[in-house]
Parts: C-alpha cells; sequence; structure tokens
C-alpha cells in the first residue's frame, strides 16, 4: 500500500497554455441532484468547473432547471426527467458523473450506462451516492458493464452494495477495498478517514490529507466533482481519483483553518479548491 503525497500532482495540474481555450480543458457530464438534493449537483458541477473542466453539462428535474441555472450559471443546464431526455451528446464527454443526490431517479443509472456500453463509450465514468445504490442486489451487471469506471462509496454504501457488515467494511478498508476493485474492474474510492483507493490492478494507495470537519452534507458530491474534471482533462481513472481524493482533503484542511472543523461547510471546501491548486504546483 502506498501512502499518497502531492509531489505527483504537477504532473495533473500542468502550466496552461497561452493560445488554449475551453474545449481543451476537457467536457463533463453530469447527472445528479433531485427534489430536495439540487445542492448535490450544484455542488459537483461546480467542483468539476474548480478543478480546471472546461466545460460542464449538468442534467437534473427539467422543473428544477431554471433555479438550478442562476446558482451555477457557468455550468450547461439540461433538464432530465427519463432516459429518453439524455442528450446524444453525452457521448462526447470527456468524462461522466452519475449519482450525487439523485433519489428516486437513480432508476436511470442502469439504463444510461447500459447505454454507454452499448455506444461502446471508453472515457472515464464516476459512480457515486445513489448512482452507486442503484446497483444493490445488481452487483452483477456492474460487474458486465466494462466501463472505466470509478465508485466513490461511504463505508454505508460499500456495505449495501457487497451485502456486508458495515463494522466488517471498517475493520477490512485495505482489503475490501482492493477484493472490490479486482471484482468489478474498476477504481474504488473508499471515503472515510485516510480514504483508501484501489486501481483494476488490485494496488492500493491511502490518502494522507483531510480532517473531521469534512465530515459534513456534500463532502462527497465535491469530491465527485473533482475526480470528474480532473477526469475530462485526459487523466486516467486511477490518477484521477488519487488527485481528486488528495486534493479534496488539503481543500478540506484549508477551510477548517479558516473555519475550524465545527464551522466549515462542504461550500468552503469547493472555495478552497483554487487555493488547493496552487499549493501543490505552485502556479
Amino acid at each position: 500500500m502506498k501512502k499518497i503525497k502531492d509531489a505527483g500532482l504537477n504532473n495533473i495540474f500542468k502550466k496552461r497554455k497561452n493560445n488554449s481555450h475551453k474545449g481543451n480543458y476537457g467536457k463533463v457530464f453530469i447527472l445528479a441532484g433531485s427534489e430536495g438534493m439540487l445542492g448535490a449537483g450544484i455542488l459537483c458541477s461546480r467542483a468539476a468547473l474548480k478543478v480546471g473542466a472546461g466545460l460542464v453539462y449538468l442534467g437534473v428535474p427539467k422543473s428544477a432547471r431554471d433555479i438550478v441555472n442562476i446558482a451555477t450559471p457557468e455550468a450547461i443546464i439540461f433538464g432530465i426527467d427519463s432516459i429518453k431526455d439524455i442528450p446524444d451528446s453525452i457521448l462526447a464527454s470527456s468524462a461522466i458523473a452519475i449519482g450525487p443526490g439523485l433519489g428516486s431517479r437513480r432508476k436511470m443509472c442502469k439504463e444510461l450506462l447500459l447505454y454507454l456500453k452499448g455506444n461502446n463509450y471508453k472515457n472515464p465514468v464516476i459512480l457515486d451516492a445513489d448512482g452507486i445504490n442503484a446497483f444493490v442486489n445488481d452487483l452483477d451487471i456492474l460487474k458486465s458493464l466494462g466501463l472505466d469506471l470509478i465508485i466513490t462509496p461511504h463505508p454505508g454504501e460499500l456495505a449495501r452494495l457487497l451485502s456486508k457488515p458495515v463494522e466488517e467494511i471498517q475493520t477490512n478498508r485495505e482489503k475490501i477495498t482492493r477484493e472490490t476493485a479486482l471484482g468489478i474492474n474498476c477504481t474504488v474510492v473508499l471515503k472515510g478517514c485516510q480514504t483508501v483507493i484501489a486501481d483494476k490492478n488490485g494496488k492500493v494507495f491511502l490518502n494522507t490529507t483531510g480532517n473531521p470537519g469534512m465530515a459534513t452534507a456534500g463532502s462527497g458530491d465535491v469530491l465527485c466533482g473533482m475526480i470528474a474534471g480532473i477526469a475530462a482533462q485526459g487523466h486516467d481513472a486511477i490518477n484521477s481519483a488519487i488527485a481528486g481524493v488528495f486534493l479534496h482533503g488539503l481543500a478540506g484542511d484549508l477551510a477548517a483553518k479558516k473555519y475550524g472543523e465545527y464551522g466549515m461547510i462542504s461550500s468552503n471546501i469547493l472555495e478552497t479548491i483554487p487555493e488547493a491548486i496552487k499549493h501543490v504546483n505552485k502556479c
């Protein structure tokens, strides 16, 4: 098991060329949010933008499209109530994130992933929260997709997915993360104190940033967006996961320094992402 340090992040956040444009920095499509949980999509989309993604498309309920557009003016908002509302342009995305705050809309997840499989989609797909919950009792479908998946469960979500007690997950975090990555053939990010990451080959990494103040609603939505935004810029699944997790924890540490572990919220993590990036590459 390898501990994650900041040295490798210089290769992720390289100095930008003067003559570049937004198309050079990737397109992220995010399916997130539902009635009462629209903030999940907003946090996720803004996090993808904050790590440098050139374009972000966010799919939310049709009834909420206009208000979400006001909250996230930099993103392009689609109203999506069923799989038929998914635009074909999703296939041109350089990364896709599915799940934050989806609630009952998670019924679209299987159809969407099967659609991506049927169209031979090759870029990273991040499954978070309800995107993972959609496959409880359907783990075989997840295994059969053949997509470049990154799943980002907290211990409870992984316990439900694997039909194991949470206590077993927490007692054997590294072992179960590795076994899950090998079993599903995906990258796994098991969130928590010292987040554990495993790649498709079973190589395990342990994060060294973060603090208890990050145990707050929306923190995982921010992480999902960060990983997607990094992946969209042409980085592979494991390096996107490692960079996203490390940077997320560092942004959380900066937020805790400013607001304290009790007072910080997920929006504070979001606002400190640029400072965290500057910290790791001095740009």
